[in-house]
């Protein structure tokens, strides 16, 4: 087969390429086989046409469309493999020439991978990270336990911050009230933050049986634009008004907070055993994300085209509503409460969009670079640490990944694992 490639950029070109007169052929008679069984001419029985007969009344051109639908995407990847190409987006395919008793030529716009010129990518410095667990992070954890455990018992005093009301409420724009704005036996905590701003301020000093009229300015960026920016009055009635009761810093407490210790020392001292751990594990990421942060911007990558960009948001984007749908959120929902839309969800996601393509592209040529290669044995423990991470057996987890796709992976693991275990803090 003959292919042709002209650049017309760094990533962007025409690819022409001949489709065979054997291929077209063969594309032709499974075109025939498929149009017969629908096609009817006075004389023959339906599906029972000869093939000369149909040329005569329909022209063999009636086949064209079907037997290029055939024969191109075997004829295509042929041309890509010939011309050595890496695609990163659809082609836009045409015909150029498509003529009876020659060989079809078509041409396709094509946008390939990027070139990538590593830099350097091992023994890098990063900054060093913190790992030490102060005294005070560690009562500041068993605090935050021990406000968990608190529990709430009723009084007649007037309410301060930290205590919480169960309260009625209804919103009112002027004389108007506005949808979303009611709300009965509604626990809030004062100070929480859950509120408008301003409002949980001015019930601190209610008692239970209450009313009072709370005054407030809705944020101009508030989500519901129909209030942003606008003056509400909440009519408000106190039922109830708990404190907090927070148990003693004990040994008993300690076996409410963690049923495997008996005493508050042993609390103490696995509360810091734990959060050395998670400094530890916060660390070695921060360090990774560190070098593999420098070995990108180390490289140069010959204009990065807008569409794995593109594409690479719209993965992420789905792989978010997937998400929610997984938690059983409605998508409309969720813009309907975050005062979001689809487009500022791309916003979001466009920010390390290109930091992710060029950290794949670098990764990738990291392997080429090092002649990465992976073993059975490799590919095996990926299986199982995937099985144990979903909760799968192993022959389950093989339905759903191909070899290539962990292969793909495991290589590009142990490209980062270069970058990241060589590199030093300071």
């Amino acid at each position: 087969m003959t292919t042709q490639f002209e650049k017309k950029s760094a990533n962007e070109g025409i690819l022409t390429f001949e489709i065979s007169q054997d291929e077209v052929k063969k594309g032709l008679d499974h075109a025939f086989k498929k149009i017969q069984k629908q096609v009817t001419v006075p004389g023959f029985r339906k599906g029972k046409v000869p093939r000369a007969i149909f040329n005569n009344v329909y022209g063999e051109e009636a086949l064209y469309d079907e037997a290029l639908n055939f024969v191109l995407p075997t004829a295509f990847q042929a041309a890509i493999e010939e011309s050595k190409l890496e695609l990163v987006a659809e082609p836009k395919i045409d015909i150029k020439s498509i003529e009876k008793g020659q060989p079809w030529v078509l041409t396709a716009e094509v946008t390939t991978k990027p070139e990538v010129k590593l830099g350097d990518y091992k023994g890098l410095t990063v900054e060093k990270q913190e790992r030490e667990v102060t005294e005070e992070e560690v009562k500041a954890t068993i605090e935050s336990k021990r406000q968990q455990l608190a529990e709430l018992v009723v009084k007649e005093e007037a309410a301060v911050e930290g205590d919480t009301v169960l309260i009625d409420f209804e919103g009112f724009i002027g004389d108007e009230a506005f949808e979303g704005g009611k709300g009965d036996n509604h626990a809030l905590e004062l100070g929480s933050g859950s509120f408008i701003p301003g409002f949980e301020d001015q019930l601190a000093g209610t008692k239970a049986g209450e009313q009072k009229d709370v005054v407030v300015t809705f944020p101009e960026d508030y989500q519901a634009t129909d209030l942003a920016g606008k003056e509400a009055t909440f009519k408000v009635t106190v039922h109830e008004v708990k404190a907090k009761e927070l148990p003693e810093l004990d040994d008993e407490f300690a076996k409410d907070a963690d049923d495997q210790v008996e005493t508050l020392a042993e609390y103490e001292n696995k509360t810091r055993v734990q959060l050395e751990e998670q400094k530890a594990a916060a660390a070695k990421e921060m360090v990774e994300e560190l070098a593999m942060r420098q070995a990108v911007e180390n490289a140069e990558i010959v204009e990065l085209p807008q569409v794995m960009i593109d594409e690479e948001i719209e993965r992420q984007v789905a792989h978010f509503k997937n998400n929610l749908k997984r938690q059983g959120i409605n998508e409309e929902l969720y813009f309907q409460i975050t005062g979001s839309n689809e487009e500022a969800l791309r916003k979001q996601f466009a920010e390390e969009a290109e930091l992710r393509v060029k950290t794949n592209l670098v990764l990738e040529a990291i392997v080429k670079q090092e002649a990465i290669e992976v073993s059975e044995q490799d590919i095996e423990k990926e299986i199982n640490d995937l099985a144990a991470m979903y909760n799968m057996e192993a022959d389950q987890v093989k339905k759903f990944v191909s070899e290539d796709m962990l292969k793909s992976d495991i290589s590009m693991k142990k490209a980062m694992a270069l970058i990241t275990d060589s590199a030093e803090e300071k």
